[in-house]
């Protein structure tokens, strides 16, 4: 049974929410199932840290930006929005290169709030990093 309220395309997601950071960042929605969302993010010039890996802030994007977008996806957008309230990651590998994998799913999806778990992995399908991100469910005016 799907999460999701309304139905949606990849192709859809990928020409109106990649704006803003996300498309300086390179990211891309690439796929979904009745209870997932993935996106990738290339490792290169703009996501790297000094030392030539994967910037945790970058990871931390990636993930914002896909449990975001996973969680307006499960509400009825012309009455309800998500923003984002907590958001933690834990660093588990470095990545160097090529596009890593972030895929969303809900721990719990309530009337206020959600809880999402992100598991970012390499092109090796290694994990990289975990991420939990918690968004407050609010109504639009």
């Amino acid at each position: 049974m799907s999460i999701w309220h309304a139905p949606f395309t990849i192709e859809d997601l990928n020409r109106s929410r990649v704006t803003g950071l996300a498309a300086h960042l390179g990211m891309r929605f690439s796929a979904c199932g009745d209870d997932w969302l993935a996106a990738t993010m290339p490792v290169d010039a703009r996501t790297r840290q000094p030392f030539g890996l994967l910037h945790g802030g970058a990871s931390l994007a990636l993930a914002e930006t896909v449990g975001g977008v996973a969680g307006g996806l499960c509400v009825d957008r012309a009455r309800f929005g998500c923003r984002g309230q907590e958001i933690n990651g834990n660093h588990v590998r470095a990545a160097t290169a090529g596009l890593v994998t972030a895929t969303a799913r809900p721990h719990h999806l309530g009337a206020r709030s959600q809880v999402w778990q992100i598991e970012i992995r390499d092109p090796a399908a290694r994990l990289v990093c975990i991420s939990r991100l918690t968004l407050a469910v609010v109504a639009v005016a």
